[in-house]
């Protein structure tokens, strides 16, 4: 199978009213006996997106599991970084993630200057993203190694601007994380304020567990939930997941 152009891909779906499911394999933790159990679900499911990065990545250990994913799985793999050494091009695309809810400029611009120059002589698709980072009631893995603050769960109005401002300024796509492991997802609100102002593919993820939840992040205006703890914690729940976006899209994909 050739690679897959994802944007377009987002933008298809996005315009015929389909949603979609992006599981978050993270390498940190690729050494769990589930992993593989993981990754036949995700195919057995039929997963849109495998996100693939972490907090903590060292390049062999991201190699590694991107072969791994390739040898049994034909969809999609989109590398979600955490820094400039988190790439490869065993990947069939990139979030060029800019950290628009934080005032670190290596995440805003720093990082990016010293990943370009592999990036533009690679066969990646890169997909320019605005990352917003949301208080998900605890201290994440990206907060703490963001050396950032999230947005406040109850303040829609500040993502929504933050939202707008990243879609004036290019970036393709916009992400609302609450991060991995959080007590709290992305409330509905503030999703709904970020897709009554901004055009882009909305993606959504942190925190969401049950099919109820994803379903609802769909009907707020998100195009894409992207679902990882919970899935490395019970992988059968993954087909629940699946179901959910199906029937949430008015395309007629359904289950």
């Amino acid at each position: 199978m050739g690679r897959v152009d994802v944007y377009a891909d987002l933008l298809d779906a996005r315009s015929r009213g389909e949603k979609r499911l992006a599981l978050l394999l993270d390498p940190d933790k690729s050494r769990l006996k589930r992993l593989g159990q993981i990754i036949e679900t995700a195919v057995e499911v039929g997963v849109d997106y495998l996100f693939v990065g972490g907090s903590l990545v060292v390049n062999d250990m991201l190699d590694a599991l991107l072969a791994g994913i390739r040898e049994r799985c034909s969809a999609p793999i989109v590398l979600f970084p955490g820094n400039s050494f988190q790439l490869s091009y065993r990947a069939d695309a990139l979030l060029f993630l800019s950290l628009i809810s934080g005032r670190n400029a290596e995440l805003l611009i720093g990082q990016h200057v010293i990943a370009a120059p592999f990036l533009r002589r690679s066969p990646l698709e890169i997909i320019s993203t605005g990352y917003i980072l949301v208080d998900g009631g605890v201290v994440t893995s990206v907060q703490y190694m963001s050396n950032t603050r999230p947005i406040p769960a109850n303040k829609p109005d500040i993502a929504a601007c933050t939202a707008m401002a990243g879609e004036m300024l290019g970036l393709k796509t916009i992400y609302l994380d609450a991060g991995s492991g959080a007590f709290s997802p992305v409330p509905e609100a503030m999703i709904e304020a970020v897709r009554s102002v901004v055009e882009v593919p909305l993606l959504v993820g942190g925190g969401i567990r049950t099919p109820e939840k994803a379903a609802a992040n769909l009907r707020a205006g998100a195009d894409v939930v992207v679902v990882g703890t919970a899935v490395e914690q019970q992988p059968e729940c993954l087909g629940e997941l699946m179901a959910a976006v199906r029937e949430s899209s008015s395309g007629g994909r359904g289950a």
